[in-house]
């Protein structure tokens, strides 16, 4: 059975007042800190890339490029630390 209009209404509503509570319980980040967490976040992709490939590799000269790119990567995510 289809909703009404007023029912719809109230729904966006209340997903409206909830969405705005969401983003309000976030804590603000500076740009610093919004781009220091999302370089840490790309790295960590990278990692789990890095770690997916290495798991198939089977020629030798690709798992030492891989497993220099792994190296490579965690020593950038020391950093953060």
């Amino acid at each position: 059975m289809a909703r009404g209009w007023e029912s719809k209404s109230v729904e966006d509503q209340i997903s409206d007042a909830q969405a705005e509570k969401d983003a309000r319980s976030k804590p603000f980040l500076s740009p610093e800190e919004r781009e220091r967490q999302t370089r840490k976040q790309s790295l960590l992709l990278s990692r789990s890339q890095i770690l997916s490939r290495l798991r198939l590799a089977r020629n030798a000269r690709y798992r030492a490029q891989l497993e220099a790119a792994l190296t490579h990567v965690d020593t950038q995510l020391r950093e953060f630390e």
